[in-house]
């Protein structure tokens, strides 16, 4: 059965226990399962100690963000198989303070301007995370009934980018995308470059598939358009990428619900991606 490579848990900014996910998993009938959380190797590390749990195997992953400096648009690239290495954990370290200042003077410039917002409970959500989320933020607001959801015209006026920025978003300061590439070149990791629809990175796709700095792209995903699907498919088939699929499953921290097994990778892909982590440890 196939896997789904693209999924986060309380450990970043999902909903879900960590532990939860692999039932949530094997409730779907898959056999697969990365957790991919954000810029942190909890779920690495997670990963590592629990090889297989409810019937699943887990593959131990995460997604780093970059930041195309020349596009200005972050980027998302998926690693498998990190070695739970020194210079992965000082990255995440880094990441999760930059990311936990600038959500925390978001926080109390939230204090100021709406008396029902408490930083405490924000920080609260974040527990598990061991930094802030901006999603932690709009859990306290839609707990309290001040929003009607997660990223929603809320969300937009107090964290929007563009057209209007909004009234309290302080951004954290990503690497560059060949910075990242290094980094997971370091750890041994397998590199795909995750929904290239969601930050329009088809450029940027082309680019680094042209000079070899991609194992795979990340095609089944719920927000991936069709037009992108099909020339990221005939791309993969040139140059002989893995192909892989995920939900970018949040739990109830999402607009729209993907549950766990909507989209997914083929098991050959998979053998593929085992394979290459495998050959690189060598």
């Amino acid at each position: 059965m196939p896997g789904d490579l693209h999924t986060h848990s309380s450990c970043s900014d999902g909903s879900t226990p960590i532990e939860k996910l692999p039932w949530l998993a094997a409730c779907a009938g898959l056999d697969w399962l990365a957790i991919s959380d954000h810029d942190t190797n909890r779920s690495v590390r997670y990963a590592y100690a629990h090889p297989e749990q409810n019937g699943v195997k887990l593959i131990p992953a995460v997604e780093l963000t970059a930041y195309d400096y020349g596009r200005e648009h972050r980027v998302h690239i998926l690693c498998y198989y990190p070695d739970n290495c020194e210079a992965l954990a000082r990255h995440t370290a880094v990441m999760d303070k930059r990311r936990y200042d600038a959500v925390y003077q978001s926080c109390k410039e939230l204090e100021e301007i709406c008396p029902q917002f408490k930083t405490e409970e924000a920080l609260e959500f974040a527990k598990d995370s061991g930094t802030l989320y901006k999603a932690h933020v709009m859990r306290v607001l839609w707990q309290y009934g001040l929003s009607d959801g997660m990223y929603n015209t809320v969300y937009r006026s107090l964290f929007g980018l563009r057209p209007v920025r909004g009234k309290i978003l302080h951004t954290p300061v990503y690497e560059t995308v060949d910075t990242i590439l290094n980094l997971i070149q370091e750890c041994r990791g397998v590199a795909v470059l995750a929904h290239p629809s969601v930050y329009h990175s088809m450029p940027l796709a082309r680019e680094l598939i042209a000079a070899g700095r991609l194992d795979g792209v990340e095609i089944d995903h719920p927000r991936n358009t069709e037009e992108d699907k099909a020339e990221l498919e005939q791309l993969a088939a040139e140059y002989g990428l893995i192909v892989t699929g995920g939900t970018d499953y949040h739990g109830m921290n999402t607009n729209t619900p993907h549950p766990v097994g909507t989209c997914t990778t083929a098991d050959e892909q998979i053998a593929r991606i085992r394979a290459l982590a495998e050959a690189r440890k060598k």
